[in-house]
């Protein structure tokens, strides 16, 4: 793996390692909206694994699997950052809805129902499944989104899960009270979707519900969570 000057035999490890970058591409993909290309979220993950053949540093104690799988990944993310596809005024009611829900709880004492946060909002209850179509299409992996201001969750070699991964960032224990405070079906399809990795279309055969409403329970969750997570800044 290293010369005698122990400098990294960067073809080697390109050629290694390429198969590791589809492999978290293909990961990230199926969360993400149809309009995002598998080919753009490889060309992103193969700068990041250009990015660590350049910066490892052995002595540092991390494996180089471990070190360029974090970059891999961070450099897909900061891709789909850039892009902001989605509209300002979707932006404005997700922050409506999460403002919504946090009153309702503060009010209510309880998670507030789908008919209460749209009646709060004042507007029909399928105009409110609608527009939490929308925001869920904007939503990449939430839960990083959730903990970015403490750093974004890396992977590991242990294998872990990346809900394992963000679990053990810095508001750990403020996410777990706050997922379990959570609806139960909003809870499971949670798990099902972080823990066990499944997708939308997966998810919703195990709930008995079609695709697009998996999406709207989980564009609800999240709602909830970032208010529990406001609440506690």
């Amino acid at each position: 793996m290293y010369t005698a000057q122990g400098r990294i035999k960067q073809n080697e490890l390109l050629t290694q390692y390429m198969p590791l970058v589809r492999r978290q591409a293909l990961t990230l993909q199926v969360r993400l909206p149809a309009s995002i290309e598998l080919d753009d979220l490889i060309q992103a993950g193969m700068v990041g694994l250009l990015e660590a053949l350049g910066r490892f540093d052995a002595t540092q104690g991390a494996t180089f699997a471990t070190f360029a799988s974090q970059r891999i990944r961070g450099a897909m993310m900061d891709e789909l950052r850039t892009r902001d596809w989605l509209p300002r005024s979707v932006r404005r009611s997700a922050r409506a809805v999460d403002s919504a829900v946090r009153q309702l709880e503060q009010l209510l004492g309880r998670p507030p129902e789908e008919n209460e946060i749209a009646q709060h909002l004042e507007m029909p209850l399928s105009e409110y499944q609608q527009l939490l179509n929308d925001t869920n299409s904007g939503q990449l992996l939430p839960f990083e989104e959730l903990v970015a201001d403490g750093g974004e969750p890396v992977s590991n070699e242990q294998g872990n899960s990346p809900f394992e991964q963000l679990l053990d960032g810095q508001q750990r224990q403020t996410l777990i009270d706050a997922i379990e405070a959570l609806p139960e079906r909003e809870k499971l399809l949670m798990a099902l979707y972080y823990q066990e990795e499944l997708n939308l279309k997966e998810v919703g055969a195990v709930l008995g519900v079609t695709e697009s409403r998996v999406s709207q329970l989980h564009s609800q969750a999240v709602s909830r969570l970032r208010a529990r997570l406001h609440d506690s800044a």
